[in-house]
């Protein structure tokens, strides 16, 4: 038996919208995108441990996804990218779009070098600065160096984009935009403050963002230094971005001083999520990616210290420098 009832248009109407709303809130419509992206490197160019170039406290990446490149963070020196990718013989004159995952120095060191000398080759290197929204914010305590190189970039001819939340930046690459704070992942030091127009605030890093790629064997994570929280990051993608696994993740989740107990509690999660490759750098700890490791059985080629000039590709996973093997 088939139970027909017929409802007025407006409650037709009324059902449909609420249903819609619905869905978006609580689920329903989280997976934004179905594309794949076919090719995907991504290879270290700065933080502390090095092989090969120069080590320093900082992170950069490059990233290359199906024809285009994203530098993802410049580093802390003004030279170091530079030095690094002439170093491991790459060119960075023909990237144009930065990915700037927050405001600190460590990770915006090498943005007013890089442009100065490469685009002495190539007039848009370096043109295009995606940020998210808060990293122009004025801190009390300490400079803010974006905000202070801000106008110097913009005079010549670099355009920065403010980014409120996910965006496809290229089929299959997504960044997340300024992620929620849903878990206490206190990863940030606790005694900085953000003027406001309504009065001072704690600064948490508000701007702090990842780049997400999609490929074939699962969503591949690229963070400077997770001051979100990489459990947020993952749960703020899946409620925005797309459901499916995350199975690689790379670059600095700033748990060098997370306890045993917390590290416990993220590995379980990373598992839940699927995670089964890590390159650990920059700020993640050394102890606190083996204690990762081991919670989550991984081999020591599927979890590795980052290093300069390791890479990780979907062919070959990752190759780690031979000091982090």
């Amino acid at each position: 038996m088939v139970l027909i009832i017929k409802l007025s248009p407006n409650i037709s109407v009324f059902l449909i919208s609420f249903f819609l709303i619905y869905s978006f809130q609580f689920g329903f419509a989280q997976n934004q995108t179905v594309n794949n992206v076919s090719n995907l490197k991504v290879t270290c160019l700065s933080t502390m441990l090095a092989d090969r170039g120069i080590g320093e406290w900082g992170y950069s990446a490059l990233v290359e996804v199906d024809g285009h490149k994203i530098l993802f963070d410049t580093g802390r020196r003004p030279e170091t990218v530079l030095q690094n990718a002439r170093e491991l013989k790459i060119d960075l004159s023909d990237v144009e779009d930065v990915f700037l995952s927050h405001n600190h120095g460590d990770h915006t060191g090498g943005i007013l070098t890089l442009r100065k000398e490469l685009k002495k080759n190539n007039p848009k290197a370096m043109s295009r600065i995606h940020v998210g929204e808060g990293i122009f914010s004025k801190r009390l305590n300490r400079n803010n160096r974006m905000l202070e190189i801000k106008n110097e970039l913009e005079a010549d001819g670099v355009t920065i984009i403010v980014h409120k939340k996910e965006f496809e930046l290229f089929q299959g690459v997504w960044i997340t935009g300024p992620i929620e704070r849903i878990h206490n992942e206190r990863n940030w030091g606790g005694n900085g403050k953000i003027e406001t127009s309504t009065g001072t605030i704690e600064d948490n890093i508000p701007e702090d963002q990842s780049l997400l790629i999609n490929t074939k064997k699962g969503y591949v994570l690229i963070s400077g230094c997770g001051h979100a929280g990489i459990i947020n990051t993952v749960d703020h993608i899946k409620n925005h971005i797309n459901t499916d696994n995350i199975y690689t993740a790379i670059g600095g989740f700033h748990l060098a001083n997370a306890t045993d107990e917390h590290l416990k509690w993220t590995a379980d999660k990373l598992q839940e999520f699927g995670i089964s490759k890590i390159i650990g750098a920059h700020c993640t700890g050394i102890n606190a990616l083996y204690i990762l490791k081991e919670h989550l059985n991984l081999n020591r080629e599927d979890a590795v210290v980052g290093s300069v000039g390791d890479s990780f590709d979907l062919e070959n996973g990752i190759r780690a420098g031979i000091i982090a093997r």
